[in-house]
């Protein structure tokens, strides 16, 4: 594993480009911004708020969760978020023309209900994308929020399941009949079964909105975003201790990635092969790159 740039203003949402570039977001300094293969860093748009995750749309834009942004607090040199902060204007989807640096609007609210601290996004074969809805912290309580689906022209929004607890990361299986969200303080990783553009089939169960639970992690160990390997594995950036947590389709942990950064918080793949993995180590403001041991799944606009 080897460092790219370092100075970034916690890193995420990394998207792995054909030019061998990186988009990722930084979310403390609110831009999408550009990692060349020699590590320069440039701004490729003011987003605002709080920029998280991203993804490349149908269209060659790119899509971006915001979160609205966080209050932030220095632990020993290492960067953390916190609860909502006072210019806190709300969450939303944003679309960013990256010939322009233009950034659009796409939705701020579902049913009437504004969207709190979108997390996280991938799209599917059908051109729309799922989403999940972090919320956001304050003092004495927090968001309930969930998982949705939504159309890249504006045209839809829809709520899928709620509740969730501090959803995050949200991936599909590589033929798509799977969708995996990870829960940030539950550590843990559900699924749903698809069966169509933003719907799902549901359980029998206890699981939220009749999700499967696909694995628990023991002890104080938290999940962030995840991306998913060609043949199915589900490679979930876990925090405290910092890593890739690897997890078999059928839900056991095969491996853990050491990092050396507790808020490890994202993972694509890229490369002719898809064998070369880029991870966000947050915490300490570091893109880091190495050779992944099975390909990553090619993404739907990739």
């Amino acid at each position: 594993m080897r460092t790219i740039a370092t100075g970034l203003q916690f890193p995420e949402g990394p998207i792995a480009m054909p030019d061998g570039s990186v988009l990722l977001v930084e979310i403390r300094r609110g831009t999408l911004s550009r990692v060349s293969p020699d590590g320069r860093i440039t701004v490729v748009a003011e987003c605002g708020g709080g920029p998280n995750g991203a993804a490349i749309g149908p269209d060659g834009a790119c899509y971006v969760c915001n979160n609205g942004g966080f209050e932030w607090h220095d632990m020993s040199g290492i960067v953390v978020p916190g609860n909502q902060p006072a210019d806190y204007i709300g969450g939303r989807i944003q679309r960013v023309d990256l010939a322009t640096g233009k950034v659009t609007d796409l939705y701020t609210a579902c049913d009437g209900r504004p969207l709190r601290g979108p997390n996280d996004l991938i799209f599917d074969r059908h051109g729309g994308f799922w989403f999940t809805d972090h919320g956001k912290m304050r003092e004495r309580d927090r968001d309930r929020t969930g998982l949705f689906y939504a159309r890249a022209d504006g045209s839809l929004i829809r709520e899928v399941v709620f509740p969730l607890d501090a959803p995050n990361g949200v991936g599909l299986s590589p033929d798509g009949a799977k969708v995996y969200v990870a829960e940030t303080f539950t550590g843990r990783v559900w699924s749903w079964d698809v069966v169509g553009p933003g719907e799902l089939t549901t359980a029998m169960g206890f699981g939220p909105g009749g999700g499967q639970l696909l694995c628990g992690l023991p002890g104080f160990q938290l999940f962030d975003s995840l991306a998913v390997e060609g043949a199915g594995n589900i490679c979930v950036a876990t925090l405290v201790n910092g890593g890739i947590t690897v997890i078999a389709p059928h839900g056991e942990v095969l491996e853990h990635v050491p990092t050396g950064d507790p808020l490890t918080t994202n993972i694509c793949f890229g490369g002719p092969d898809l064998r070369t993995a880029y991870v966000t180590c947050s915490g300490t403001g570091k893109l880091m790159v190495l050779e992944w041991p099975r390909p990553g799944l090619r993404l739907a606009y990739a």
